[in-house]
């Protein structure tokens, strides 16, 4: 059975322990919503692996003089980057299967200026016919 990095597991004593800080830290940043854990039925504090690798980086950050406003900022810039790269993935998928070469169109145009619609491979009949391949255009192109 594998835990997920967002199960939130550990009460905050354990979670004090793991990120090197005293309860009263994780109170305070919970408070100041810079790391905001889940709530066990009991209304007790429960965190995850991710509250706890937060909690490191938050004191880092602190040891490196940025102030707790300044933290906040930062954590609030970091996950609206990985929203953000996350919607990048979606949207490139989207292209890929937009661009998909099977959704292009053959056709044939006669000198009557007749259309035809030509399968994969088929070649026009006769000389006169020109060859015509539609690609549909991705949304915003």
């Amino acid at each position: 059975m594998e835990i997920s990095a967002d199960q939130p597991i550990f009460v905050i004593s354990v979670a004090a322990e793991l990120a090197d800080m005293h309860p009263q830290t994780l109170r305070q940043y919970d408070r100041l919503g810079i790391v905001s854990p889940s709530r066990a039925p009991g209304k007790s504090r429960r965190y995850s692996q991710r509250d706890v690798n937060m909690l490191r980086q938050v004191q880092r950050l602190s040891h490196e003089g940025v102030s707790l406003e300044g933290i906040k900022r930062i954590l609030e810039l970091e996950n609206q980057v990985a929203a953000l790269q996350h919607r990048v993935s979606e949207l490139t998928e989207e292209l890929g299967r937009r661009r998909n070469p099977l959704d292009q169109r053959i056709f044939a145009a006669g000198a009557a200026g007749d259309v035809v619609s030509l399968a994969r491979g088929q070649r026009p009949r006769g000389r006169s016919q020109a060859v015509v391949i539609w690609r549909p255009r991705a949304l915003g192109t």
